[in-house]
């Protein structure tokens, strides 16, 4: 099999999610920066010759006044996939019911805002349960890609509740926020998590298994960026090292700062300005596609599926004639 494609994907969760996340009041009127953000993210991807996949919140897509920069991110080609409909990273927390209606809401709004049916999901949060990728299943989806396979999700989990003000039951509700220590042995690669279901996990470094999405960079940033930036070019040549195709979570964060949008100065590197935060976004994406090929995440899912199917149908023609039956090879990856 030829070594798989990097991917990029954006999870675009709007001002209010943030807001909502934290605790804090206001979310209910769904303040919005997609109209500022939106530009700036295409503007970059253009010049990177990239199309990614972008993960829409549902409630963001059933507006009337974030239709525009949602149809802007189709128009350019880039692939439109579920990130839930309320963005509440307690989903593992919800009732079959709840899970189905979550899902069906989500579905027509981005479909009717983006005329894509999202086949791609990721749980707000990275929240996700065995319940949540059976009705992915049910729901004919491609893949998930709700695993965040690192050693600080803990760490920064119990970062988030140090710095926020929320009570004790609504800290209980987010307690798989970031994904489990669990996740962090899970592998870095695509994989069928379940039967009918392919699990696209966020990459982190290999071998260590500490976070290098972007707004981890950024993090390091805020102290030195020629730190940030070799941080990265150490996970790049590990990834190389270890025949890793890197696929690259950025958030609208890694595109605004506290000047843009001053009611998210709390979020961590926000008085970075946005200009040197996209000016690492392009030093990522720059080596990225030095050393591999790019897909969106659907067309490597596609990809994967049909590798599979060429490579199953070889080893059941070859088994028709051995006795007992030879047990099929796995697949690599899969």
């Amino acid at each position: 099999m030829p070594p798989l494609p990097a991917s990029v994907s954006l999870d675009l969760d709007n001002q209010w999610a943030y807001i909502k996340t934290q605790g804090l009041d206001g979310w209910q009127d769904f303040p919005s920066y997609l109209d500022l953000v939106t530009p700036r993210i295409l503007d970059t991807m253009k010049r990177a010759g990239l199309r990614i996949t972008v993960f829409v919140v549902g409630k963001d897509a059933s507006l009337e006044k974030n239709h525009a920069a949602l149809r802007s991110l189709v128009e350019a080609g880039h692939e439109i996939a579920n990130h839930s409909h309320l963005h509440e990273p307690w989903l593992h927390l919800y009732s079959n019911d709840e899970l189905q209606s979550e899902f069906e809401r989500a579905e027509a709004a981005i479909t009717r805002a983006t005329g894509q049916h999202p086949l791609g999901f990721r749980g707000p949060g990275f929240s996700t349960s065995p319940a949540v990728r059976a009705l992915l299943i049910q729901r004919g989806y491609s893949y998930d890609a709700s695993l965040f396979p690192t050693v600080m999700g803990p760490v920064a989990r119990a970062y988030f509740f140090l710095t926020s003000k929320l009570p004790p039951e609504e800290k209980a509700k987010r307690k798989g926020l970031y994904g489990n220590f669990s996740s962090s042995f899970s592998p870095l690669m695509p994989y069928q998590i379940q039967p009918g279901l392919l699990e696209l996990p966020v990459t982190t470094m290999p071998l260590l298994r500490t976070p290098i999405h972007l707004s981890y960079l950024l993090f390091l940033a805020q102290y030195s960026m020629p730190l940030a930036k070799a941080y990265w070019d150490m996970a790049m040549l590990l990834c190389r090292l270890t025949k890793v195709s890197p696929s690259l979570l950025l958030h609208p964060t890694d595109f605004l700062d506290a000047t843009d949008v001053p009611d998210m100065a709390f979020f961590p590197a926000m008085r970075v300005p946005a200009e040197r935060k996209i000016e690492l976004v392009r030093h990522t994406l720059s080596s990225l596609r030095a050393h591999w090929g790019t897909s969106t995440m659907g067309q490597i899912a596609h990809d994967l599926r049909q590798g599979a199917a060429s490579l199953n149908n070889v080893e059941t023609t070859r088994s028709k004639a051995a006795t007992p039956p030879i047990v099929q090879a796995a697949t690599p990856n899969l």
